[in-house]
């Protein structure tokens, strides 16, 4: 991570393990590396805690590449989203550490473990929608968080919400995952104390459009508490979902990581 790489660079010139021209030429990668396609934000991680994310979408392979392998010098647990099988083999064939959850198309990259705090739930209306729920629970994993899974309990069987009612008790937030009219995020907001980040999928027949109706559905939910992402915006719901978490585990720092 940068804020190590920073320490021990600085340690390194304070003991005189590594002399001021040295030390110079490596700061000279911050605050940001220009790649020409690309400009790599390495103060990202000390100014949010978390290391900039790779969308892969629109890049070329060799783009993305130059990116992990520019990141991979200086930080760990880097995010590759919306990967794609090829993209996945493309960055393991770099001879870097990474891990390829296929279910989310994320790829993180030099992974390490760290503890995981808190209780984050998601939950999804239906099984069709547990790709976009993947990809939030793998980010918010990724960043340090303890994730239950509760999978394929849409309002057209509240019983099985109901079911689970306990565990989304213990939850510090909820992100929950629904296409069709994603009546979920209201039913569960209406349930619960903690806050509910709504996420809708483009999962439903023709006149969900795509999941604008989910989208609008939210939007207006009449329970209170519940905020809502851009569609299949799985990442964006994983990510501030971690920050609540850990604002509700250490209220003094709120930083994802720190």
């Amino acid at each position: 991570m940068t804020t190590n790489w920073l320490k021990r660079l600085l340690e390194d010139v304070q003991q005189g393990k590594m002399d001021i021209d040295t030390a110079f030429r490596d700061l000279k990668r911050l605050p940001f590396e220009d790649m020409g396609y690309a400009r790599i934000d390495h103060h990202r991680h000390l100014r949010q805690g978390v290391s900039e994310v790779i969308y892969c979408e629109g890049k070329t392979i060799s783009q993305i590449a130059g990116i992990v392998q520019k990141l991979a010098m200086v930080h760990d647990n880097i995010l590759a989203t919306r990967a794609s099988s090829d993209i996945a083999n493309a960055i393991q064939q770099l001879d870097i550490p990474c891990n390829y959850h296929e279910a989310a198309r994320i790829v993180v990259i030099r992974p390490t473990r760290q503890a995981s705090v808190g209780n984050i739930a998601v939950v999804t209306a239906g099984t069709s929608d547990i790709p976009v729920a993947e990809e939030a629970a793998v980010t918010a994993e990724t960043l340090g968080n303890r994730v239950n899974r509760i999978f394929d309990v849409g309002v057209a069987g509240i019983h099985r919400l109901l079911s689970e009612c306990e565990a989304l008790f213990e939850a510090n937030v909820i992100v929950v995952v629904a296409g069709m009219e994603g009546a979920l995020a209201s039913v569960v907001g209406g349930l619960v104390s903690c806050p509910v980040i709504g996420v809708p999928t483009s999962i439903g027949y023709g006149a969900s459009f795509g999941g604008v109706a989910a989208l609008l559905s939210m939007l207006n939910s009449c329970a209170s508490g519940v905020s809502v992402v851009n569609i299949d915006n799985g990442f964006g719901a994983g990510y501030q979902a971690s920050l609540i978490n850990h604002l509700a585990q250490h209220p003094e720092k709120g930083s994802p990581q720190s």
